[in-house]
């Protein structure tokens, strides 16, 4: 199964996107690189995340500002096309 939005995220498809759905969409996006396995793994054993890893989520992280700052947040924000790859 694919790792996609839950049905929650598209309960009401008639309601403006907010910041706050735009922040939900950017967390499933940064939980999805391991980025918290990896964050645990350097506070534990000193070996720091992959600089791969930590940029994605960066760059999820300003993504999520970027989006979220619009005046009209776009319908289709969980688009792959927004988010970095």
């Amino acid at each position: 199964m694919g790792a996609g939005p839950s049905p929650a995220a598209y309960a009401v498809e008639d309601e403006a996107p907010t910041r706050d759905a735009v922040l939900r969409e950017a967390e499933r996006r940064r939980k999805a690189t391991g980025y918290d396995r990896w964050r645990n793994r350097e506070q534990l054993t000193g070996i720091p995340i992959p600089r791969e890893i930590r940029y994605l989520a960066m760059q999820i992280g300003y993504a999520a500002d970027a989006i979220g700052r619009l005046g009209e947040i776009p319908a289709d924000f969980r688009a792959d096309f927004y988010w970095p790859a």
